[in-house]
Parts: C-alpha cells; sequence; structure tokens
C-alpha cells in the first residue's frame, strides 16, 4: 500500500454519503480504510467498487473469533482484492496463526495487520475493565511481538507506541496509526492521539484520518492539507 498517502476512513453507512464524500475528494485516488459501518451496511460491493475505481483498500473488520472461523473469513475477504486487512490482537497466538495461514494459502495476498489497543482506550479503562497491572504500552508491545512471531505484517497501534514495536519488532514491522487529530482540533472519542507531525516523526508507517476529514465542512480541503503535512 501507498505510504505516500494518509487512510482516509469512510466510516458512513448509506451509499449516498459515501458517494458524495467520494465525489468530494475526487479526483484523487486514495487510501481507504471500510470499516464495519461502510461494510456492512454495503457489502463486499463497496470493496469491489473502490478497487475499479482505482483506489487501495485497507478492510478494518477487526476479526475476532475462534482461529478456524477467523481463518475461513481470511480465506473469504482475501479474495475481494483488498491490500489490507485486519485482525484482533487478543484473540489469541492460535487465531493468528490460523488467520497468516489461511492468508498465505489465498491466491490474493493482503497485508495482514493485527489490532492490538483502540486508540479510545485509556491506560485507567484498560486496567480496570481487563483486571490487569500490567502498563497500557507495555501490553501494546506485548501483542505487537505475538504478531510478529506468527507472521503478521504489522500492528494497528497509537503513535506514541510506534518506536518501541520498531525497536522491538524490526523498522520493516509495519505500524498504522489512527487517532491522528489536527492540532487544537476536537479528539472526539479517542485518547492516544497524535498530529500528523507527531505522528511522522515517531516513524509510523501509515496514519488513519476519518472525521477530520470526512467530518469536516470542506473535506477536499482538509485532506489536501493533511496530505501535505504527511509528505512534507
Amino acid at each position: 500500500m501507498d505510504k505516500t498517502k494518509p487512510i482516509i476512513a469512510l466510516d458512513v453507512a448509506s451509499s449516498q454519503e459515501f458517494n458524495a464524500l467520494l465525489q468530494d475528494l475526487a479526483p484523487e485516488s486514495l487510501t481507504c480504510k471500510v470499516g464495519m459501518e461502510c461494510y456492512y451496511s454495503q457489502g463486499p460491493a463497496v470493496v469491489k467498487s473502490l478497487l475499479e475505481a482505482g483506489h487501495q483498500v485497507f478492510l478494518d473488520l477487526k476479526l475476532h473469533d475462534i482461529p478456524n472461523t477467523v481463518a475461513k473469513s481470511v480465506a473469504v475477504l482475501s479474495q475481494l482484492g483488498c491490500h489490507m486487512l485486519n485482525v484482533h490482537a487478543q484473540g489469541g497466538i492460535k487465531m493468528m496463526r490460523a488467520a497468516v495461514e489461511a492468508r498465505n494459502a489465498s491466491s490474493h495476498q493482503p497485508l495482514l495487520i493485527a489490532v492490538t489497543q483502540l486508540t479510545s482506550t485509556s491506560l485507567e479503562e484498560f486496567q480496570s475493565l481487563q483486571d490487569s497491572k500490567q502498563n497500557l504500552v507495555q501490553n501494546v508491545l506485548h501483542l505487537a511481538k505475538l504478531a510478529k512471531e506468527v507472521g503478521m505484517d504489522g500492528v494497528v497501534c497509537s503513535p506514541q507506541e510506534v518506536p518501541l514495536i520498531k525497536e522491538d519488532c524490526g523498522a520493516e514491522f509495519l505500524t498504522i496509526t489512527p487517532g491522528i487529530r489536527q492540532h487544537l482540533a476536537p479528539e472526539d472519542d479517542q485518547v492516544r492521539v497524535a498530529t500528523v507531525q507527531e505522528a511522522k516523526s515517531l516513524g509510523t508507517d501509515y496514519i488513519v484520518v476519518g472525521r477530520p476529514v470526512t467530518a469536516a465542512s470542506n473535506p477536499s480541503q482538509s485532506y489536501q492539507t493533511i496530505l501535505n503535512e504527511w509528505r512534507s
């Protein structure tokens, strides 16, 4: 996938919103994230339409189930032709290994990424809900190492965790970082956030940008601003 462009989260439900957003961002060829809201409302056809229009697709469904179910899902979703696909690392090492094996056996082999901890999760929430005394960063790093061990291509994490992951898992191990906000912009429900410049300085490979573009009064202008900052 093209590292020179931010991944734009097309988190819209209706085809009308979807088409309007794409038209506003046209004629730019995009690297897109198709998440649950978009995929569940429009189905596999939304991925095919984006690919036919020349866009690259990160299919963000965060698969998390027993190994057999995830493996079969990865096999099916890989055939859509998407460039990147993810599972949830907390599904366990057997599940991640099954996903990698299914991807490797597919005729089309997207990058396979593991979600560590959501960027909406704070340290306090992590320790409370998971009844853990472990530091949140330590847990992210632990999950990243497991993902690397079974052959995943990288992880979804916050920008703050990128340097440690690169140090322990290698520079070639990909980091995809959501929670990107422009300076002084509202964080919404995100907690572990960073600006474009901060994420770039921390060494991430890809940034994922949603509402700062899709909810902007002028999405095209906002996209160009973020694109220029990422490339500068």
